[in-house]
């Protein structure tokens, strides 16, 4: 175990993070024949509905009807259907309010996005005693959750951060500065989903966003990592410019003491290339998308994660002012 403990700590505090990023990317680009897509063009940006989001307002049709307790993922959730029988998965904790904030900013670009909102209350028939999350259960009620449903196709495996089509594309750099700007540490392989819709086309997308807008990096504890306005605040977003490429403060190294979980340890350690080495000229092209997002629109999509005004308005602020950064590059 010291052996391990000295590799881990060497590892986390001496390797080169730009190595990472150079790693598989030879020969990887996408298909010409558009039958894959990881971003299409989002057309008029300006004349999007960040309140309403990728699924245009739709919501589930109560009443809503639990059918079964999701024991896999990290944060409690479980799965309904609606009165009109679509399924949507129900999702609790500190994830529920940023994961829709996220989803619209990364939609609004021409990134693919689940259909997914947030309420502070919701009823379902049926509900038992969850195993886990039922401290935000009462009465057949469960509060400030978020629920989602897939509307892309039918899904078709996970796909890679570090092995994909789109490596060292424009597109993928300027996901990879989306993930710093959000903060979305959280950069597990089976957080992203490959969709085939009708007509075969594969849609690659980042499905998981909740563990945004907090710190850089997992901390100890979930309250901390993710919908944390000090932190989320605090922290620097670009570290380092080049004449060729930024460096963001994103994904930083986990604490030491998670050395004792060794695979999330060098997982985290495996992925803080994403944030490092990017292209100047992709991170100016991501900046020059998000510079068309009006006022309004940033705070309707905080609106939308159920923030207080007083929320809404300093969250915007904070994404406004990185917006900046980036268009100064």
């Amino acid at each position: 175990m010291r052996r391990l403990l000295s590799l881990a700590v060497f590892a986390a505090l001496f390797l080169n993070p730009a190595a990472f990023a150079q790693k598989d990317h030879k020969d990887k680009k996408p298909a010409s024949n558009g039958k894959l897509l990881l971003w299409q063009d989002p057309g008029d940006i300006k004349s999007k509905n960040l309140l309403l989001g990728a699924g245009d307002g739709d919501k589930a049709q109560l009443p809503v009807k639990f059918d079964k307790e999701d024991m896999d993922a990290h944060s409690p959730k479980f799965d309904v259907t609606d009165a009109a029988g679509v399924k949507w998965k129900v999702k609790l904790g500190p994830e529920a309010q940023p994961e829709p904030v996220a989803s619209r900013l990364l939609w609004a670009l021409g990134y693919f996005a689940n259909d997914n909102y947030f309420t502070h209350d919701l009823a379902v028939d049926g509900l038992p005693r969850l195993k886990r999350g039922n401290n935000f259960e009462k009465n057949g009620h469960v509060t400030d959750v978020r629920l989602q449903r897939h509307q892309l196709g039918k899904k078709d495996g996970d796909w890679k951060w570090k092995k994909n089509p789109f490596l060292d594309t424009r597109e993928f750099n300027g996901l990879r500065v989306m993930m710093a700007l959000l903060r979305n540490w959280d950069l597990k392989d089976d957080n992203n989903a490959i969709y085939v819709a009708k007509d075969g086309t594969r849609i690659y997308e980042v499905t998981d966003v909740g563990s945004t807008f907090g710190m850089t990096g997992r901390s100890y504890t979930d309250a901390m990592s993710k919908n944390d306005l000090p932190r989320f605040k605090k922290a620097k977003f670009i570290t380092k410019v080049t004449a060729d490429h930024v460096d963001f403060n994103f994904p930083t190294h986990a604490p030491l003491l998670f050395i004792f979980a060794p695979n999330f340890f060098l997982h985290v350690l495996n992925n803080h290339w994403v944030g490092k080495h990017i292209p100047r000229d992709d991170a100016k092209w991501i900046g020059g998308l998000l510079a068309q997002l009006t006022h309004d629109q940033i705070r309707d999509a905080f609106r939308a994660g159920g923030y207080i005004p007083e929320q809404v308005e300093a969250y915007s602020q904070v994404l406004e002012a990185r917006i900046a950064e980036l268009n100064k590059l």
